[in-house]
């Protein structure tokens, strides 16, 4: 079960996706399919979601999402670089024949382990994509930082992810 909020941004998701013919895909790493369940929750969404890949090991984005092993070596997995990766490499491998497709990728420190001084717990980095004609671009792509538990980055991250898009929408 979701809560309300989310509830709601799914809802105005939904309508906005709808109107414009498309479909969305949810590329996940820290929030291990968070988006999808959220969508998944709504009414009707399967009229306008299509999948979601949970590509939670580096090797995972690499396979699923073209993720270039050379760029995970270098900016690591929890970078704005490789969440623009993963937007565009899951659209494209998603072969969605639909003009106005689009996608959320979401790589990040949920905690309560794992963050460094330059990559703290609560660092989320975020893209969005969208095909256009035949070609899959970047809409958007930001680095968060939120607090609190495992449990609440990871319903901060879905929510941010979410909302975002239908802003963009």
């Amino acid at each position: 079960m979701i809560d309300a909020n989310s509830q709601l941004i799914c809802g105005e998701l939904g309508v906005a996706i709808t109107k414009k013919q498309g479909r969305l895909i949810t590329i996940e790493s820290c929030t291990g399919g968070g988006v999808a369940h959220a969508i998944t929750e709504t009414p009707g969404s399967s009229a306008w979601f299509d999948r979601s890949l949970v590509t939670y090991s580096n090797q995972a984005k690499t396979d699923l999402a073209a993720v270039p092993a050379s760029l995970l070596k270098e900016f690591g997995a929890v970078s704005v670089e490789v969440a623009e990766a993963m937007a565009i490499g899951g659209l494209t491998k998603s072969d969605l024949d639909v003009a106005n497709s689009y996608s959320i990728a979401i790589t990040g420190i949920a905690g309560p382990d794992g963050g460094t001084a330059e990559k703290p717990v609560g660092l989320v980095c975020f893209a969005w994509g969208q095909r256009v004609d035949n070609r899959c671009e970047l809409m958007h792509s930001s680095v968060e930082h939120f607090s609190g538990n495992r449990a609440a980055i990871r319903k901060q991250s879905v929510q941010f992810s979410l909302q975002t898009l239908v802003d963009r929408l």
